[in-house]
């Protein structure tokens, strides 16, 4: 039940991220959610996109050094303690979390964390037994 994510390795120098997301406007790749993490010389922007596999293929052919990576999708509610519990499952079970980002989702009251972790299907199985609902690709782009 994973989310797929492309991560692009951005150079730091000004327009680059206006050029990696006309790429994706212009083919029409909706991003839903997205990450930046920087060092000194380059960034890597983490993406969820509609069509992640057309997004890799014109990154790649603009030059672009891309991966796609399987991720950990999740609803919580939005509240105070939402991701606390998450973690909190996750933690008790000795697995850690790489890296997460969150964005909001079409539903009053609740969001989608994207998590990175060790081994997916130990955790997918992990959070369902505790009742957090994970989510797929298709639930991130209902409209």
């Amino acid at each position: 039940m994973a989310v797929k994510q492309i991560s692009v390795f951005v150079e730091n120098r000004a327009g680059r991220l206006a050029d990696i997301t006309g790429i994706l406007a212009d083919n029409k790749i909706d991003i839903r959610a997205l990450s930046i993490a920087d060092t000194t010389d380059y960034g890597i922007l983490r993406l969820i996109v509609d069509n992640p596999d057309n997004a890799v293929s014109k990154l790649k052919k603009a030059g672009l050094t891309v991966s796609a990576t399987e991720v950990l999708g999740v609803e919580v509610d939005d509240v105070p303690g939402g991701f606390a519990r998450v973690v909190s499952v996750l933690s008790d079970k000795g697995i850690s979390v790489e890296y997460a980002y969150a964005f909001i989702t079409p539903e009053l009251g609740s969001a989608y964390v994207i998590l990175r972790v060790e081994n997916n299907l130990t955790a997918e199985e992990v959070l369902s037994d505790a009742g957090i609902k994970l989510i797929e690709q298709n639930d991130i782009f209902k409209k």
